[in-house]
């Protein structure tokens, strides 16, 4: 009886092991990546570590791309982390079913709200990056409507008024510059803004361009979003990224490891025209974005 059931679970391994897509290539699955890993992969997790560029070691031969201090890209590069092995944390309070995806979960609050959802989360990231630094005036986005609403407006006393995809602004409150009506700003932001609107909004960049705070996008209702939050180098000028996401239902954002690449987890390799996979979602385009 024990040989029947190794049997067939070995049969059910290599049934997980191997599919196909639509037009017959075969695809690895996530499940491969994680039997992978617990054997051979090399480790690059600092469990000690307090923000991504101290949680997040760097393969033999690579090192990091250099950013101007305050930039973007070192905001992001030195993001504080929660402790290591903390689980992702749905908006609810709910625990999220896939615990085994991610190296790292970001020191930034979920709203009980429920809106702060993949795009959601990047948007506030940035907002947030952009006020730290006194840089209030660049804080806007635009709605899925196509309709441009910032935080200057908002905070002056202006608010939409929609009908359908008609959007109209009014003056109907008293100005208020307070950290308080910001993040009420930012819940209307991620009610009327997503996914579909950051990518008709923001250009597009050839991955030889990637930098930290890029982002890959698959556009649509829903489509998904994450964001690079390092880069390396090495001497060939080949590089590896590393990627987090919000996620829907709005939950933690977190590190996300490379199931399909475990030898180099959680850094990722992009090339054109080559589909990206991700623990949580598959891009069949490598499609990246960024902010303004």
């Amino acid at each position: 009886m024990k040989k029947t059931v190794i049997i067939i679970a070995g049969l059910l391994l290599i049934f997980l092991l191997v599919r196909t897509n639509s037009k017959g290539k075969q695809l690895t699955n996530h499940i491969k990546g994680v039997i992978h890993k617990t054997f051979s992969s090399p480790d690059y997790i600092n469990k000690n570590g307090d923000s991504i560029v101290t949680r997040v070691k760097v393969p033999k031969g690579y090192r990091r791309v250099l950013y101007p201090k305050h930039s973007f890209q070192e905001y992001l590069r030195n993001y504080p982390l929660k402790k290591y092995g903390v689980p992702i944390i749905n908006y609810d309070g709910s625990r999220y079913f896939a615990q085994h995806w991610h190296d790292a979960v970001l020191e930034i609050p979920v709203p009980k709200n429920g809106l702060q959802q993949c795009a959601d989360a990047l948007m506030r990231i940035r907002a947030e990056y952009l006020w730290n630094t006194n840089q209030k005036q660049k804080i806007g986005f635009q709605f899925t409507s196509g309709h441009y609403c910032s935080w200057e407006k908002y905070a002056a006393g202006f608010r939409p008024r929609v009908k359908g995809n008609t959007v109209s602004f009014h003056k109907t409150a008293a100005p208020n510059y307070s950290k308080a009506n910001f993040y009420k700003y930012l819940n209307l932001i991620f009610t009327y803004a997503g996914t579909a609107s950051l990518y008709a909004e923001l250009p597009k960049v050839a991955i030889k361009n990637l930098t930290i705070g890029d982002m890959l996008v698959k556009p649509g209702f829903p489509g998904h979003i994450e964001i690079i939050v390092d880069v390396i180098t090495n001497e060939k000028g080949e590089r590896l990224f590393l990627l987090a996401q919000g996620n829907t239902p709005a939950q933690n954002i977190c590190l996300l490891k490379n199931f399909e690449a475990t030898e180099i987890s959680p850094w990722y390799q992009f090339k054109e025209d080559e589909p990206v996979y991700t623990p949580s979602y598959y891009f069949d385009k490598p499609i990246f974005v960024r902010f303004k």
